[in-house]
């Protein structure tokens, strides 16, 4: 990540363009620009070496007018406080998009689990929880997984909060496995939610699907999926990228007559790399990890961290493209946004686009707190109907107005929040 960049500057200068169009009050404008309530903590884990290792963990409430905060848990090298408090809070505004009654919520642990085994991931997992329990919960905050954490990690810090609370509480947290109270349908949630949003975009503009040409960035869950569903439906995905962790750099894999998401996946590790050998025995082209950007493609699938669509690079893209569907958080800066929008693509914003996952965490968290749970063609019925009423209450309201899609979802994410803010007499 750059060091000029900083996410919750961005975050912040979204709302401050949007709180201006909606001639936000003082008060609620410094209500909703800030988080509620941060926890920054030290955890210490003793290594299967034997020495300890200080680790920096980030709990961050954005807003939660509307419901338990919501929103998962990074383990990244590079985490920051900046980057937790714009995921946490692109999170409030993620929930009130597609209404579901849940605030905004981020957590993160400064590490690099490619370097720790099983079991010292598993005692960070249980370290964060209990320098946190008492600040979330079924009620309060639930998190779930995000970059580099996974079901198993869940189930652990499940575990350590119930073994600390004395009771069962699977509606903590979600991403579980279904063994322990995880929902069906989950693991493809956000990768689907996002080609929802695309066949729905696609339908608005008179395009059809059959044949639709999309280049992909990041092969991690959301990529992996939003590729599978696509092709599923008729299109073609002609490239992926993603992080070699053998080398520390990243690579594009392009295959023009369309890449095998089944196949990829199949020489993937856990981590979401990609075996390059293989791949070039298959077929596919070793491009460099930024010319995913440059494909002649109609869909640009940014999926993987944010701040990866710029002022310096938005010019590679083709004039193929015709939507941009952010699956990532945070991957256009306004910079690029601008450039985007006097060209005329359509942006999906990531809050809207990639909100599959947190619905799908929704209907978990009801799920567990009901002991009652769906079969996975339910869920994913449930998911479809959510996204695209969500996605057409949006696209009706930048038809309307005029003003392009990323402002017109903060339109409605944000008046719903001030509005709850303003009903409980917060500001």
């Amino acid at each position: 990540m750059s060091k000029a960049f900083n996410a919750f500057e961005m975050a912040q200068r979204q709302f401050d363009s949007v709180a201006d169009k909606l001639q936000l009050d003082p008060a609620m404008r410094e209500l909703l620009r800030w988080p509620l309530r941060e926890y920054h903590f030290l955890v210490p884990i003793r290594m299967d070496d034997g020495t300890v290792k200080v680790f920096k963990g980030f709990r961050v409430q954005h807003n939660d007018a509307r419901g338990p905060a919501k929103g998962g848990i990074r383990f990244h090298p590079h985490e920051t406080v900046d980057t937790v408090r714009a995921l946490a809070t692109w999170m409030t505004w993620k929930c009130a998009v597609v209404d579901i009654p849940l605030g905004g919520g981020k957590g993160g642990v400064i590490c690099d689990p490619h370097n720790l085994s099983a079991t010292e991931q598993e005692r960070l997992c249980r370290g964060w929880i209990r320098q946190v329990a008492r600040n979330i919960g079924p009620v309060q905050d639930v998190p779930a997984p995000d970059v580099m954490t996974n079901p198993q990690h869940m189930v652990w810090m499940l575990d350590e909060y119930e073994k600390i609370s004395g009771g069962h509480y699977p509606g903590l947290i979600t991403g579980k496995p279904v063994e322990v109270g995880g929902s069906l349908g989950r693991t493809e949630a956000t990768g689907y939610g996002v080609i929802y949003t695309v066949r729905e975009a696609l339908k608005r503009k008179g395009i059809p699907v059959e044949g639709i040409r999309a280049a992909i960035q990041g092969f991690g869950n959301v990529a992996q999926y939003a590729a599978k569903l696509l092709v599923e439906l008729g299109g073609k995905v002609v490239c992926v990228s993603c992080w070699d962790n053998t080398d520390n750099t990243s690579y594009t894999f392009r295959k023009l007559d369309g890449v095998d998401p089944d196949f990829l996946l199949s020489i993937t590790d856990r981590f979401g790399t990609v075996n390059k050998q293989k791949a070039v025995e298959a077929g596919y082209e070793i491009l460099p990890g930024d010319a995913w950007i440059e494909q002649e493609a109609e869909i640009l699938i940014p999926a993987a961290l944010e701040n990866q669509i710029t002022g310096d690079n938005v010019g590679r893209v083709k004039p193929t493209v015709k939507i941009v569907a952010e699956g990532a958080n945070g991957p256009t800066t306004p910079e690029a946004d601008a450039v985007l929008k006097e060209r005329g693509i359509f942006v999906i914003p990531d809050f809207l686009c990639n909100a599959g996952g947190v619905t799908c965490s929704y209907f978990e968290q009801v799920q567990c707190n009901a002991n009652f749970f769906w079969p996975k063609e339910e869920v994913l019925k449930r998911l479809d109907e959510k996204m695209t009423v969500a996605f057409h209450a949006v696209a009706d309201l930048a038809e309307r107005s005029g003003e392009f899609m990323r402002d017109a979802a903060y339109m409605i994410a944000i008046q719903r929040v001030a509005t709850a803010a303003h009903l409980r007499g917060w500001a």
